[in-house]
């Protein structure tokens, strides 16, 4: 290894550290609450470190932001190569569940706080790519199952399907990352409430006799 690609290396380990130090922050304390200062502190450099990386703390959310949603987009690739569409949606869907379950703190930081910086400034790598954007993911297949007439006739309306489905999801994630050790609720196991929100789902959009 040379001594560049050694200094390389050492960067990207830095700005990993620093990135996963500020995701924990993020989530846990909110964004306007973590300076900079705070980051740093957390893991030990000085903040005059972290602005060799990231000029600020937009944008330091923002690489955040990309990474996250390309590694959400990451997970899909794995059912992508499922047949059939209702079955591809549903496998979606569970992914995403277990993307949520694994990376709480990601999860956390892209579904459950506002927005920290303003969209119309965060150019996100791949939007409206199907391969590293998790919507158009979703969408595309939605999409498909459309043409394909398996669902509904009076459903045609893909982004609206799209965002009902995420939702769905989305319910069963969160109540799992905020409802942890509750004791007032006898919670059935996340994998069978994911399993049984995604069947319920595709059977009210379905059409008559589509395979499910």
């Amino acid at each position: 290894m040379t001594p560049a690609d050694r200094r390389a290396r050492e960067r990207a380990e830095t700005q990993q550290k620093i990135l996963d130090a500020a995701r924990v922050l993020f989530a846990s304390e909110g964004y306007a609450a973590v300076t900079m200062r705070r980051i740093a502190d957390a893991i030990e450099y000085t903040p005059a470190a972290l602005y060799n990386h990231f000029p600020d703390k937009d944008e330091l959310i923002r690489s955040l932001c990309r990474l996250d949603y390309l590694a959400l987009a990451a997970r899909f690739a794995t059912v992508a190569t499922v047949p059939d569409p209702l079955d591809r949606i549903a496998a979606t869907g569970l992914e995403y569940i277990r993307f949520a379950i694994e990376h709480p703190n990601h999860y956390r930081l892209m579904f459950l706080t506002p927005p920290p910086v303003d969209d119309s400034a965060v150019t996100f790598e791949g939007h409206g790519d199907p391969h590293r954007d998790g919507y158009a993911f979703l969408r595309s297949v939605v999409a498909e199952a459309i043409a394909r007439g398996q669902l509904r006739p009076d459903l045609t309306d893909a982004d609206l399907l799209a965002q009902t489905l995420w939702a769905g999801v989305h319910g069963v994630a969160a109540l799992e990352l905020t409802m942890q050790g509750d004791q007032w609720v006898p919670w059935r196991t996340v994998e069978a409430r994911a399993r049984m929100v995604t069947d319920v789902m595709l059977h009210g959009i379905a059409a008559q006799g589509a395979k499910r």
